[in-house]
């Protein structure tokens, strides 16, 4: 084999491994964003793998019914639209618990995830006869080419032939960047996230802010869970998160509650997730446990906020339910 030969098949497995990485990256953005919206105004959310949970199931469901209808390619729309607005009821929950009762955060956060857990595992068995996961999807996302871009040679296969999910994933981390940083309604919500009786005296109306940022969370975790369930498991079940929403707090935290930061991480995380089936197909593999394989996103999720924490400046009205009689 000569030095071109060799050299065509790394760019190629290379351009193979990125165009992975974005497929499990996107569910990752999603759930980063929605978290960078909940807790930049001040509001823990613990609850975006919850979310996540609820948004794939509900896109399950409502694509199946969409098929049903016979509505064909349009079926996957139907269901993350359906995972949208199921994920927002309970978005709506951990708000209404958070700012208008001022519950603990966190606690009701975890209340989310093992709700959404339980609901929907539920609701799967009664809509589907007592099966352990919903029926699996005929109409799913399939991957699209940007013309000319695609053709470009390696670089066009790993970033331009990608599902519509994650182009919608990467312009919302644009959109996120311009709403948080230039827009009025941006500085309102860092505002309440930093110093919410400051932003009160000058007329923000901080419950509703938060209100709407968390909100905005739910919206954003719906669609991480849809992404999933509608581009590589084609069903969902009680395993089909599988704790995708605590890498994506991970993503948020490295990130520095930042967009831009937040897409990075989650390449990383998802590229250690890409690298599981990557390495399985050299023959050296064969001899490392799959368990090794399974569990290395989640080694490096504990390892990069071990070493990132410290140095990350989280919002410093983060956690504080606002009282306006206390300044």
């Amino acid at each position: 084999m000569d030095l071109l030969t060799m050299l065509n098949a790394f760019f190629t497995k290379f351009s193979e491994l990125i165009n992975t990485t974005l497929v499990y990256s996107t569910a990752l953005i999603f759930g980063a964003l929605g978290g960078i919206y909940s807790e930049r105004s001040g509001v823990v959310n613990i609850g975006i793998e919850g979310l996540m949970v609820s948004g794939a199931f509900a896109s399950a469901v409502g694509a199946y019914y969409a098929e049903e209808a016979n509505m064909g390619i349009w079926s996957p729309w139907i269901g993350l639209l359906t995972a949208m607005v199921f994920a927002l009821i309970f978005a709506l929950i951990h708000a209404v618990a958070t700012i208008s009762f001022k519950a603990n955060q966190v606690i009701s956060g975890v209340v989310i995830n093992f709700l959404a857990a339980g609901v929907t595992l539920y609701l799967v068995k009664v809509l589907f006869n007592g099966a352990g996961q919903t029926e699996t999807l005929n109409d799913v996302f399939s991957k699209w080419e940007i013309p000319i871009l695609s053709k470009i040679p390696y670089i066009g296969y790993a970033l331009f032939n990608a599902y519509p999910t994650t182009y919608i994933a990467l312009i919302l981390v644009a959109v996120t960047y311009y709403v948080l940083f230039k827009t009025p309604f941006g500085l309102r919500l860092r505002s309440v996230g930093e110093h919410p009786s400051a932003a009160d005296t000058v007329g923000i109306k901080v419950k509703r802010i938060r209100y709407i940022a968390v909100l905005i969370s739910g919206l954003l975790g719906g669609l991480g869970g849809a992404t999933i369930t509608l581009t590589t498991t084609s069903a969902f079940s009680h395993n089909t998160i599988s704790g995708q929403g605590f890498i994506a707090m991970a993503a948020m935290i490295f990130g520095k509650w930042h967009p831009v930061g937040a897409l990075g991480a989650a390449v990383f995380f998802g590229m250690a997730q890409a690298l599981n089936n990557f390495m399985r197909l050299f023959e050296f593999s064969k001899n490392i446990p799959q368990e090794f394989l399974y569990m290395l996103p989640y080694v490096l999720t504990i390892l990069v906020l071990a070493g990132a924490v410290g140095r990350a400046k989280a919002p410093s009205a983060l956690g504080e339910p606002y009282d306006p009689g206390k300044r």
